[in-house]
């Protein structure tokens, strides 16, 4: 079983590590979604290798155990927003690591506006300024849901929290001015 502190490795590298075209998109990938290093990469990857490798496992399969199991898989799909309401298996297939890295929380973060770059958003989650739902969530790798898109928001007691407020009300006087 194994030590509860030790967890085990979440991603898988690729199988030639020197191939010029691969490392120049990786690094084109990684500084549009401010990842820290590769693993972070590799570790979307391995998710959507695995996600795609369940869907071709189920298309082998006959209809009616398909249809159960498949149900499930594209449900949990859809709640992470990785895939339409109305997809189907093949649409599984053609998931890539990028639609991973859209739902990662720095992304939604710096979407939604609360930071001005895709590194600071990331300062701000690793800093404890950023909480989901009312609970600080300090990895930016975190994959938001569809529910907990609309429940991010500046942490309590977050200095970034009132300096944004602060902000808002002094363009809305100004607003109001004019």
């Amino acid at each position: 079983m194994g030590d509860p502190k030790s967890s085990r490795k979440k991603w898988e590298g690729p199988g030639h590590p020197w191939i010029k075209s691969r490392l120049e998109t990786e690094m084109k990938i990684i500084g549009k979604y401010g990842l820290r290093n590769k693993k972070e990469l590799w570790t979307a990857e391995t998710i959507v290798r695995t996600l795609r490798h369940q869907a071709r496992n189920l298309l082998a399969l006959p209809e009616p155990q398909r249809s159960e199991v498949g149900k499930s898989l594209l449900e949990r799909l859809y709640k992470l927003g990785l895939i339409g309401k109305e997809s189907s298996l093949d649409d599984i297939l053609g998931l890539t690591s990028e639609n991973v890295l859209e739902r990662r929380l720095q992304t939604i973060i710096l979407k939604k506006g609360m930071a001005k770059t895709i590194y600071q958003a990331r300062q701000f989650i690793t800093h404890g300024h950023i909480a989901i739902n009312g609970k600080r969530v300090t990895n930016p790798g975190y994959l938001v849901t569809r529910e907990d898109e609309d429940k991010i928001t500046y942490a309590l007691g977050s200095p970034i929290k009132d300096m944004m407020e602060s902000k808002n009300e002094e363009t809305q006087g100004k607003e109001g001015e004019s």
